[in-house]
């Protein structure tokens, strides 16, 4: 069974997000299934609203850097694997993602693993390391030979000014992140985070 994380919701913080398919199912080997994904992803971001800062789609999971307006990634991120699990079931005509046995509530269909991963990052420092780290993760994978090359990932908008797969975000905090953060720090005390990181 795979790890469940212990996501906080933080307020003022862009959060490093990675989400894993049911038993690494490569799903996104699938052109119309990325398509359906980056659909439900600039829908959420529009109703949460979030800013998004970069993002890859690798077959099977992705990663993102964010910043949902009131903090809440928990509730975000199931937007997102709730809509998108939607999409990605009505485009397989059902026949995919079909469970083993049924969930307590029913549902028959699983795309994304439980749970998630994502980790407040603090500094600049952090931030663009996780953003190289994104768009050069298919690189790594052996997918292409440059980040340039890969479709889906946040690249091309970020460096070259491309609208496509999903826009980013270039001012990456809300008005007053910096007073959200600093009180959510103080409620949750700082050391008590340390010790979880």
């Amino acid at each position: 069974m795979p790890r469940k994380w212990s996501n906080l919701n933080l307020p003022g913080a862009l959060h490093f997000v990675t989400g894993a398919t049911i038993n690494r199912l490569p799903v996104f080997r699938r052109v119309d299934y990325c398509t359906e994904f980056f659909d439900a992803l600039a829908e959420v971001c529009r109703d949460w609203p979030c800013k998004l800062i970069a993002y890859v789609v690798m077959p099977d999971h992705v990663h993102l850097v964010c910043n949902p307006r009131d903090g809440r990634i928990k509730e975000f991120m199931g937007a997102l694997k709730g809509l998108s699990s939607k999409r990605l079931c009505d485009l397989s005509g059902e026949k995919q993602f079909v469970r083993e046995v049924p969930d307590a509530d029913g549902s028959i269909h699983q795309v994304w693993q439980e749970s998630f991963k994502a980790r407040p990052l603090w500094s600049g420092w952090m931030i663009w390391q996780k953003v190289n780290y994104i768009h050069a993760n298919p690189v790594k994978a052996g997918i292409c030979k440059s980040a340039k090359d890969y479709r889906w990932s946040s690249f091309g908008v970020f460096y070259k000014g491309a609208t496509e797969p999903v826009a980013v975000d270039r001012d990456w905090w809300w008005e007053d992140d910096g007073e959200k953060l600093t009180r959510a720090m103080k409620e949750m005390g700082w050391r008590s985070w340390e010790k979880r990181g």
